[in-house]
C-alpha cells in the first residue's frame, strides 16, 4: 500500500491522456473515491472490464467488492478499511460480470492523505490478467500430471537440442539417476550402464544423423545403485525450413514398474498438503482415537486436536503425525495430480 500526501485541492488520479493510453487495449481500468464528497469515478475501461453499462449502475467501491467472486470476497479490503483505516493493498482476484462471465483482475491501489495524516481519497487500477493466470494454472496442472505419471509408471517426455552447449537433462531423469544437471551436461552418457555406453553413443549418433524417428533401449544407473531398463523413442522436431531444431523423447521403464524416488521438495509439499480432515479420515480407517495418534506420533493430544481443527502453527508437527499414520499402513496420494486422497494399504 502506498500513501500520498495531498494538499487540500481536488483529487487527480492521473492525466486523461495517460488513462486513455492504459485502456487502449481494454486490459485495464481505473477508479477513484473522494471521501469528503463520497464521489466515485470509474473510467470507461473499468466499466468494460467489469461488463457494466455506463448510466445503468452507480459506481462505488462497495459495488466493486460485490462483483468479486464469493470465494475471493475476503481478499479485497472493505469500504470501512479503505475510508476509515486507509488500508488498500495489491491483490489478484476473480470478478464475476453481470452476464456471468469470469475475469481475473489484479487490483493495485493508493491511499491519499491530508497533511495531518487522515485518509482523504483512494484510487486504484485494475489489470486484466485472466489469460496469464489461466496459462499459469494450465502449466501447474501439466506439471502435476507429468509428476503423477512419472511417480506411478516411470514414464516421461522431454525435448532437448542434444548438443553439448545446450544439452539439458529432464527433471525426471535427474531424479531417477541422482546426477546433477552439471554432471549431465558434461557427459549425458554418465546415466547409462558403463558396458553399454560406447554402443549406445554410436547408435544414437548414427540415428540422429539419419534424421528420422528411432528407438533406443538403455540400461540406466539409478540413484539407489540399482539398474533399470528403459525404452527411449526419439522424434525430430523440424522448423519451417525443414531443419531439425530439437529432438523430443518419450521414455518408459521396461523391467517392471517401481516407485520413483520423490524429490525432497515434492515430499515436503505432499506432507504439508495433509490437512485436518485427512488426519481424521486416516484415523477413521485405522480405528484410532486422537489419543492413539498422539501416542504413535509422540505429539501431545492438544497438538493433534489443533491440527485436526486446522489451527495455524502446527506445520512442524504435521510430518510426525503423517509418518505415524504411514507406518500404520495409511497412504497419502495425489489423484489426477491434484486431489490428495487417503487410503489404507
Amino acid at each position: 500500500m502506498h500513501s500520498i500526501v495531498l494538499p487540500p485541492t481536488e483529487l487527480h488520479v492521473s492525466s486523461p491522456s495517460f488513462l486513455r493510453l492504459l485502456e487502449t487495449h481494454h486490459l485495464s481500468g481505473t477508479w477513484s473515491w473522494t471521501f469528503r464528497t463520497d464521489e466515485h469515478v470509474w473510467s470507461p475501461g473499468l466499466l468494460r472490464l467489469l461488463g457494466v453499462e455506463p448510466h445503468v449502475i452507480e459506481p462505488s467501491y462497495a459495488l466493486l467488492t460485490r462483483l468479486v467472486h464469493p470465494e475471493d470476497a475476503h481478499v479485497l479490503e472493505s469500504p470501512a478499511q479503505v475510508r476509515r483505516d486507509g488500508i488498500l493493498g495489491t491483490h489478484t482476484v476473480r470478478f464475476i460480470r453481470p452476464d456471468g462471465t469470469l475475469r481475473i483482475l489484479t487490483s493495485r491501489g493508493e491511499i491519499y492523505v491530508d497533511p495531518d495524516g487522515r485518509p482523504r481519497a483512494a484510487a486504484g487500477i485494475l489489470l486484466d490478467v485472466t489469460d496469464t493466470e489461466r496459462l499459469a494454472q494450465a502449466q501447474r496442472e501439466e506439471l502435476r500430471r507429468r509428476r503423477a505419471l512419472f511417480e506411478q509408471t516411470q514414464s516421461w517426455t522431454h525435448t532437448s537440442l542434444y548438443t553439448r552447449s545446450r544439452r539439458v537433462g529432464s527433471r525426471e531423469i535427474l531424479s531417477l539417476t541422482g546426477v546433477t544437471q552439471a554432471d549431465f551436461q558434461a557427459d549425458c552418457t554418465c546415466v547409462i550402464a558403463p558396458d553399454e555406453r560406447a554402443r549406445m553413443i554410436a547408435h544414437i549418433r548414427a540415428m540422429m544423423e539419419a534424421g528420422g524417428p528411432f528407438e533406443a533401449r538403455k540400461r540406466l544407473i539409478l540413484a539407489d545403485g540399482e539398474q533399470g531398463d528403459f525404452r527411449f523413442v526419439y522424434v525430430p522436431i523440424r522448423d519451417e525450413q525443414g531443419r531439425i531444431g530439437t529432438w523430443a523423447t518419450l521414455a518408459s521403464r521396461l523391467d517392471g514398474l517401481k516407485a520413483a524416488p520423490l524429490d525432497q521438495p515434492v515430499r515436503d509439499g505432499l506432507v504439508q498438503a495433509v490437512e485436518g480432515h485427512h488426519l481424521r479420515a486416516a484415523r477413521g480407517l485405522l480405528g484410532w482415537s486422537m489419543n492413539d495418534l498422539a501416542r504413535a506420533s509422540g505429539l501431545s493430544l492438544s497438538t493433534i486436536r489443533r491440527m485436526e481443527d486446522g489451527a495455524e502453527g502446527t506445520a512442524r508437527s504435521r510430518p510426525a503425525a503423517v509418518a505415524a499414520l504411514q507406518s500404520a499402513g495409511i497412504g497419502f496420494l495425489l489423484v489426477d495430480g491434484n486431489t490428495l486422497a487417503v487410503a489404507k494399504r
